[in-house]
């Protein structure tokens, strides 16, 4: 536990002297404009109905443009090319920090796995102070082949895992949140090596034009349309517009047809006596 430990803080610093901890090297300027316009065009979408309408379209026509045109873009002039990280020398510098964290990820947890098969193989260190079932001696007892023995005991090779997944309070405690010593993020690199090339480069012009086009579907519904009679009817200025009132002036609206029939047949009845 203790060569975890050291081995972890180790791996962070080595992490942070190479580039690609705290120290990473802060975006440009285009590559923030490129970025933020996306949250810009989602932004009108989300509180778009707070601005009158002809403000809603100038600001949608002027994004939609500038999304179709490619004008917030990093590199304009490649916007209709493939992205290539192979020929560009922002995408190459990506690639090679993702590499260069996966190895220092790898090769140290390989090492220590290795020196504990070889010098710790067979050995049961703990005993857990609760019971549990038969599934966990599989996960409990690796290496250690014994179908008598009580699952509460954990072998060696056990306990490293243990430890790879658990030792993240400890470093995030010395090291701080952000920080390359964990092992989770080992696993998860392990896993996804063969996955994608690290670092690859998104398309902001696709992107860009998905915005657009989700800009130009939107609706424009001015919530202050209205806004005087509510301001109205909250202060008890004005009665409010339900549909109660409706239903009140069509049934006065039936009344009064009803009564003025019925005063027709009356006058039809005293003309018939009368004759």
């Amino acid at each position: 536990m203790i060569v975890m430990v050291l081995v972890g803080v180790l791996r962070d610093q080595v992490t942070v002297l190479l580039g690609g901890g705290a120290s990473t090297k802060k975006p440009g300027l285009k590559a923030i404009r490129e970025t933020r316009i996306l949250a810009r065009g989602a932004t009108l979408r989300t509180y778009g109905s707070h601005i009158p309408l002809s403000s809603f379209t100038s600001r949608k026509n002027f994004l939609s443009n500038a999304y179709k045109k490619g004008e917030y873009l990093k590199n304009p002039a490649a916007m209709n090319q493939a992205v290539n990280p192979m020929t560009d020398p922002a995408g190459m510098e990506m690639m090679m920090e993702g590499m260069k964290k996966n190895f220092l990820m790898i090769i140290p947890q390989s090492i220590i796995m290795g020196w504990i098969n070889f010098f710790f193989s067979g050995f049961v260190l703990i005993k857990l102070p609760f019971p549990l079932t038969l599934r966990f001696k599989s996960m409990l007892q690796r290496g250690v082949e014994t179908p008598d023995m009580d699952v509460t005991w954990v072998s060696s090779l056990s306990w490293y895992f243990l430890n790879l997944f658990g030792l993240r309070s400890i470093f995030t405690l010395l090291l701080g949140e952000d920080n390359a010593a964990d092992g989770m993020r080992d696993m998860t690199a392990m896993s996804q090596m063969g996955a994608a090339p690290p670092g690859q480069p998104q398309d902001f012009y696709k992107l860009h034009l998905a915005e657009g086009e989700n800009l130009l579907l939107t609706p424009h519904d001015w919530e202050l349309g209205d806004i005087e009679h509510r301001l109205l009817v909250q202060y008890g200025k004005r009665k409010p517009k339900i549909a109660s009132d409706i239903v009140e002036v069509g049934d006065s609206d039936e009344k009064s047809i009803g009564s003025s029939s019925e005063n027709k047949g009356k006058g039809r009845r005293k003309g018939g006596k009368r004759d």
